[in-house]
């Protein structure tokens, strides 16, 4: 069986490096309608080019009730990650996976000379893994039935 190769920014590549942002003094309301405008699962939380940390669904669902919150009044910056692991585009995607499956995190930021240059969740890296191996199957596929054909 091959291993399987795919790099963080080959995943980039095809899904784009569009990430969207929030500052820290942004209320949880709007970062949330954001969210739900673009149908995903987290913002990135920075101030100019510096990132700061990452707000998900899953900090909202876990932080807000629980500290007595309102989503209109309370900001990103009360409720947002800040302990957040960044990989460079050149890592592996196995190695990704790995992380975000020991760490129990969905979204990673991709960081590039001190620049974020995308975002990747784990629906992406499972993704990514799946088409890599339906690729390699298609392949076998295709080897097993040209020598079988001879």
């Amino acid at each position: 069986m091959t291993a399987i190769t795919i790099t963080v920014k080959q995943v980039l590549d095809r899904k784009g490096g569009t990430t969207y942002s929030v500052s820290p003094d942004t209320s949880v309301y709007e970062a949330l309608e954001l969210m739900a405008r673009h149908e995903i699962g987290a913002v990135l939380v920075t101030e100019g080019e510096r990132l700061l940390g990452i707000f998900t669904e899953r900090d909202y669902a876990r932080k807000i009730v629980l500290k007595g919150l309102s989503s209109r009044n309370a900001k990103v910056g009360e409720l947002m990650s800040t302990n957040i692991h960044t990989v460079p585009p050149t890592e592996q995607i196995t190695a990704v996976m790995n992380t975000m499956t020991k760490r129990r995190f969905r979204h990673v930021p991709v960081v590039e000379g001190g620049k974020t240059i995308g975002l990747i969740s784990i629906g992406d890296v499972v993704k990514a893994i799946m088409d890599e191996q339906e690729a390699t199957i298609q392949h076998l596929a295709n080897y097993i039935a040209g020598d079988l054909a001879t």
